[in-house]
Parts: structure tokens; C-alpha cells; sequence
């Protein structure tokens, strides 16, 4: 379970940090040909940039808005040891104000409880009886990314992360619509739905090639409650000089019910 604590947390919580590091080669999963830089411009006419405004503005007035969530996840990773690993995660969120998060190790143990807000992180390790505090400026500092709270609800939710309203150019296919865009940190290939405009996936590229840093994340199973089309189903895969893999299934989601956030820390807990 240390394990898991390491990986998960730098997985699914700091996953838009590409974070994890190791001496693995990238692997297949995010070949070369798949790389923002030969998607073709399509369109180079005037009404592109229309084109190009009509599906930006879709997309973000799609975009989930909620008050609170909560939901059971279904989590399998493997990370850069090569062995997989997986386990119950319950998350609550209060959208802009804390994210809270239990992993349950076999038989329904709790192992792990996290409190993360817009400029904290705190860490119960219930095995080892340890609290670890952190701030998002020290893993912003670790990650060299802007990660900021608005990332992490956002990726759980199933909201499009670091979308850049800056779009270059687009490809329009049978079923698929892939905007692309070059900002500051990344090149990110987005492509949604040509029916209902919702995220398939998602391809981020470090701008600086020498970092070989990038990041493939992948929507599927939508299903629709209180007129909200909600991703059940994600595939994240963030590579460096490692490759972890995520995938995440959401047993149950509910929006904007009256959550509770307990994290009491024991007396007789260490920190570190």
C-alpha cells in the first residue's frame, strides 16, 4: 500500500502534473505518429476560425458546472515497475474549496485519506500512522507545472485540463472533431464527439521536445443524470522517462448533494 500511496496520489490526484519518473523509455501506447505535430490544417479559408469559435464555445458550454460531487472509483495503474495494481477510491468535491479522498486498501480497509485544497495537501497514511502536510506550491515546485486546484476537479469531473482557447487549426472527421492548439507548456490535440460535442480524448506534448513529456487522457461510457453527460469511464496515460497507466471506473457518481469532509488526525499519529 505504500505503493499505492506513492503512485496513486502522484497518479490520479497530480496526474495533470506528469509527475512520475523513472528510467522506462516511453512506451507504444503514445507513438510518435500520434503527436500533435502531423495533425493536418484542414482549412486555411476565413470561416475556419468561425468554425473553430462555434465548437470552442460548445465544448466549454458543456462543461460540467456543479456545487458538489462525489463519487466511487474503480481504479487500476500500473506504474513504472511494470506490475498492476488496483483498489476503491471515494472521492467528495466542493467545487473551488476542497477535494477529499479515501482509498480502501483489500477487505475494505481505509489505507489512505487526502484533503486537498486550493494551497494544501494533507496526507493520512492509516497504516503507518503518518500525516504528511504538503502545499500545491510544493508539488507545484516538484512538478514544474502551474498545477493549480482547478486542474484536479476539473479531471475528475471529466472537464477538458489546460484547454487553450488559442486554436491553431482543426481536423473534422466522419464522427470526430480534433481541435489543436499550441500554448506556452503544451501542444494539445482535443477531440470531441461530431454528434453532441463531448471529450474522446485528449493529447498533450511538452512543448520542449527535449523533456519527451506527454500525456494521453480518453472519455468513454457517458451516461446522463440530472441533464449531465458524465464520463464513467477514463483512460489516462502520462509518460516521461516512465509510462503510467490509469484507468478509472465510476461505479457512482451524484452531483451537488450535502457532502461532509472528516479528516481528524490521532493524537498519537507522527508527522513527516
Amino acid at each position: 500500500m505504500k505503493y499505492i500511496q506513492g503512485c496513486f496520489l502522484t497518479g490520479l490526484i497530480l496526474v495533470a502534473m506528469f509527475a512520475c519518473r523513472s528510467t522506462k523509455s516511453i512506451q507504444s501506447a503514445i507513438a510518435k505518429k500520434d503527436t500533435v505535430q502531423i495533425v493536418p490544417v484542414v482549412d486555411n479559408r476565413a470561416d475556419s476560425m468561425r468554425f473553430i469559435r462555434q465548437v470552442l464555445d460548445t465544448v466549454k458550454k458543456n462543461n460540467i458546472d456543479f456545487k458538489t460531487f462525489s463519487a466511487k472509483i474503480k481504479v487500476v495503474f500500473q506504474g513504472g515497475d511494470g506490475k498492476k495494481n488496483d483498489f476503491n477510491a471515494f472521492v467528495r468535491m466542493k467545487k473551488d474549496s476542497v477535494l477529499w479522498v479515501s482509498i480502501n486498501a483489500a477487505f475494505g480497509i481505509e489505507a489512505f485519506r487526502v484533503l486537498i485544497t486550493p494551497d494544501s495537501v494533507k496526507v493520512q497514511n492509516k497504516l503507518d500512522k503518518v500525516i504528511q502536510l504538503r502545499s500545491m506550491s510544493y508539488l507545484q515546485e516538484v512538478a514544474r507545472l502551474p498545477l493549480s486546484f482547478n486542474e484536479l476537479q476539473n479531471l475528475l469531473v471529466g472537464n477538458p485540463v489546460y484547454l487553450d482557447s488559442t486554436v491553431s487549426s482543426y481536423k473534422k472527421e466522419e464522427r470526430t472533431i480534433s481541435l489543436i492548439s499550441i500554448g506556452t507548456l503544451f501542444k494539445h490535440l482535443l477531440t470531441v464527439s461530431n454528434e453532441d460535442f463531448t471529450l474522446q480524448h485528449s493529447k498533450l506534448d511538452d512543448v520542449d521536445a527535449s523533456r519527451a513529456r506527454t500525456a494521453y487522457i480518453a472519455y468513454g461510457d457517458y451516461q446522463q443524470k440530472n441533464n449531465v453527460k458524465f464520463s464513467t469511464y477514463r483512460r489516462i496515460t502520462v509518460s516521461e522517462k516512465s509510462k503510467l497507466d490509469i484507468e478509472m471506473q465510476f461505479k457512482q457518481f451524484e452531483f451537488n448533494e450535502d457532502l461532509s469532509f472528516p479528516f481528524n488526525i490521532p493524537r498519537n499519529y507522527r508527522y513527516r
